[in-house]
């Protein structure tokens, strides 16, 4: 692999009223699973993701049904309050859509156009053309989101016969990620050449694998200053998805490469799409990137916890703390950065529960049923009684804390 690049220095750009690049946080994003023509369904859960801590949210837009629902999804997310930026997901035939819905076309904050899926030969660079002068005449920005498992196969045949030509022996995978690579650079340049200003171009380059990934992203960042977005695409499901994700977009954001990010996790039947809002957001705040929620701290357990109850709270106080957070964030600024402990034993649970902002030790095996309570570092109150009234008693000491803390700005 090749040597890391410290610092990429991007362009702005500007979508709805979230910049991305330039300097500006790291801007996190996810994309709904509904049927897009469904427009009750789709606002629905777009607002649920922005609530999560998504700041863009991405719908796929692929039929003249799904078109035609987009400005209702959008007139839906303002009418709740919902500002968060509508990125419409094109492939296929983005350049039909575009043209015969102009109302979608204006309604949508961004467009996303995957260049190996908008034709072949020299209708491919016709019909990119024309989603490009779309975005120019609207004033949206665009994102060129290469894939790997959608890559310009023309270009792949072109590049693996000249490995064979000249000898020049590289891999497969290093000839896939070169292509992705140039088909990146020269669809920029082609919105380019149809009117787009380079603060307009964001560019994603996304494959499966780790190093892939990782290897792409840096040859991209010594390669361009558009913005780019990152993604471990077709991460897989649970704990698979989650820790390859986080190995390859822990290792890039440490080296300055990505201004947006999504965690592309396959849910469960029925599963929670907030979870990769989640899991985005987490990776921000391990790195001390960005600050979305509070971070509860608790211990894996062990012999000593033979009890579930630190399990339990810890489980219940973090779902509190999801649900609380999108009124919190409106009216407590700083909140965001509140540190908690739920410890289940007395070798570390002390020790941690004073470095949080608010820390509860709950006893291990044969310990003293007592749980020492810690604000800023002081020992505050011992709780004691069943799970449910430890449960109450911390969590409205929890509620207690944000309110003395974590106050609205006075205003003259």
């Amino acid at each position: 692999m090749s040597q890391p690049l410290r610092f990429h220095r991007t362009v702005p750009v500007r979508v709805g009223q979230v910049q991305v690049g330039g300097g500006a946080p790291i801007v996190v994003q996810s994309m709904t699973m509904t049927e897009t023509a469904n427009a009750a369904a789709t606002a629905q859960q777009c607002i649920e993701l922005a609530e999560a801590g998504s700041e863009m949210v991405r719908i796929t837009v692929n039929t003249p049904e799904a078109a035609a629902a987009v400005p209702e999804i959008k007139q839906r997310m303002l009418d709740a309050g919902c500002t968060a930026p509508l990125i419409g997901d094109f492939h296929y035939n983005g350049h039909l859509l575009l043209t015969r819905f102009p109302e979608t076309a204006r309604a949508l904050d961004k467009y996303r156009i995957n260049p190996g899926n908008v034709g072949t030969g020299r209708r491919r660079d016709e019909q990119f053309t024309t989603i490009c002068r779309v975005a120019v005449d609207n004033g949206k920005p665009v994102r060129i989101g290469v894939n790997g498992g959608s890559l310009n196969q023309e270009l792949v045949m072109a590049r693996m016969q000249e490995n064979t030509d000249r000898a020049l022996g590289k891999t497969s995978e290093q000839i896939i990620n070169e292509c992705m690579v140039i088909s990146a650079l020269e669809s920029t340049e082609l919105a380019l050449e149809a009117g787009l200003t380079r603060n307009q171009i964001i560019i994603s380059c996304k494959v499966s694998r780790p190093r892939d990934l990782i290897a792409v992203y840096r040859d991209l960042a010594k390669k361009t200053s558009q913005p780019l977005h990152l993604g471990l695409t077709e991460a897989g499901m649970g704990m698979k998805g989650l820790v390859w994700t986080a190995t390859a977009l822990g290792v890039l954001l440490e080296e300055g490469i990505g201004d947006t990010i999504r965690v592309s996790l396959t849910p469960r039947p029925g599963g929670d799409r907030r979870e990769e809002v989640y899991a985005a957001c987490e990776i921000l705040q391990a790195l001390n990137l960005r600050s979305f929620s509070p971070s509860i701290t608790a211990c894996p357990g062990c012999g000593r916890t033979t009890s579930t109850t630190f399990q339990s709270l810890a489980e219940r106080i973090q779902e509190y703390v999801r649900t609380m957070m999108p009124v919190w964030k409106q009216t407590h600024p700083g909140v965001e950065s509140m540190t908690v402990a739920v410890m289940g034993c007395v070798v570390n649970g002390p020790g941690e529960s004073k470095a949080a902002n608010i820390g509860i030790s709950l006893p291990g095996t044969g310990e003293a049923p007592n749980c020492p309570v810690y604000i800023d570092g002081v020992h505050a109150t011992t709780l004691r009684g069943t799970y449910e009234e430890l449960a109450r008693d911390f969590q409205a000491l929890i509620d207690e804390y944000v309110e003395r803390t974590y106050r609205p700005a006075v205003t003259a």
